[in-house]
């Protein structure tokens, strides 16, 4: 799944650090935010971890089986919360991505990254097409968002936290082109 090793590491450190504000998130005072924040931070550190260069670490062959399990437990998750808010659909369609990127790399031959042709090209486009537009409808709705509308505590900043949902998807198509 990975590509050539600096735009490798540059999806590592967005990823990263997309993680580690949704962990400051987790200390929001408003529940909205804590609420979603858990499930972000963990697809951000495993879209960091799924992206390092090939060049630089290659992950043993149980690193795949064992992503696809935390994913598709956290998919399972994402499910069970859609039942009371919507936006839980999205982290369903995202898990389910990162089990099918990770099912993909375990099938692969030789498990290697960025080789291509590790996935299903209909699955794949779908969840391209998705991502994509997901990327859009974030950027149109972060643009009239930050204008005065800071609340003084980082992990209570909405509008930081829609960059965050958005700098994901970007990742996300990334690390879909290169599967």
């Amino acid at each position: 799944m990975h590509g050539p090793a600096s735009p490798g590491w540059l999806l590592v450190a967005l990823c990263a650090a997309t993680g580690a504000y949704c962990l400051l998130r987790m200390r929001s005072r408003v529940e909205e935010q804590r609420r979603a924040a858990g499930g972000e931070a963990l697809m951000g550190f495993g879209m960091a971890a799924m992206a390092v260069p090939a060049t630089v670490f290659t992950p043993p062959s149980w690193a795949w089986p064992g992503y696809a399990v935390v994913f598709g437990a956290a998919a399972l998750h994402a499910l069970w919360a859609a039942r009371a808010d919507a936006h839980h659909l999205h982290h369903l369609v995202g898990t389910s991505a990162m089990v099918y990127m990770a099912v993909a790399m375990a099938a692969s031959p030789g498990h290697h990254h960025g080789t291509g042709g590790s996935g299903l090209p209909l699955v794949t486009g779908a969840l391209l097409l998705y991502f994509a537009g997901y990327v859009l409808l974030s950027g149109a709705r972060l643009l009239p968002a930050g204008a005065g509308t800071t609340t003084g505590r980082w992990g209570d900043r909405p509008e930081l936290a829609r960059a965050c949902r958005l700098s994901m998807g970007i990742g996300m198509v990334a690390m879909l082109l290169t599967l």
